[in-house]
């Protein structure tokens, strides 16, 4: 068996981690909590791991962190998280050419969908992303995936007025 633990953060006794673990909500740093409060106790470490519901080297660990950075260092840490698919400049140019519009000799369509824009993306940074990925970028630009109804690119707003005028009244 490995050699034992020693805790070296003495500011709180076996009771006083037991009610701090009283005190807490979180479910995982309750449990923590209390396997050191059984190791100050005098426990071996294989039986305070399997009181606790975990494996003698991961309460190691969590004595480790308890005894770097105390009783904060037994919360949960989470990473950053995957990188975004587009960076701060791409996301700008995005919001300008969803607002701009498509060219319908350009681009082939006269609004575009979240299809559309996920090959304008694919063609303009080489970044694959799904048309749900998409959505979620127009989100994240306070923008809607919802758009106006289209017009056609050779109407003439003259000739509508005047049919609105000359048309009769149902």
């Amino acid at each position: 068996m490995g050699r034992p633990i020693d805790i070296t953060r003495l500011e709180h006794s076996a009771t006083a981690l037991r009610e701090l673990a009283a005190k807490t909500h979180d479910g995982a740093v309750v449990r923590r909590l209390l396997a050191i409060a059984l190791i100050l106790e005098g426990h071996s470490r294989e039986e305070a791991a399997r009181r606790n519901g975990m494996d003698r080297q991961i309460l190691r660990d969590w004595v480790h962190r308890y005894n770097a950075d105390g009783v904060a260092g037994l919360r949960s840490r989470w990473g950053p998280g995957r990188p975004p698919a587009l960076n701060k400049t791409q996301m700008e140019e995005l919001r300008s050419l969803v607002l701009e519009g498509p060219d319908l000799a350009r681009n082939g369509v006269v609004r575009w969908r979240c299809a559309d824009l996920r090959a304008e993306i694919a063609a303009r940074w080489s970044v694959t992303v799904s048309e749900g990925t998409v959505g979620r970028l127009l989100h994240r630009l306070r923008m809607t995936r919802l758009q106006p109804r289209p017009y056609h690119p050779k109407k003439d707003a003259v000739v509508q007025e005047t049919f609105k005028k000359t048309s009769p009244a149902w």
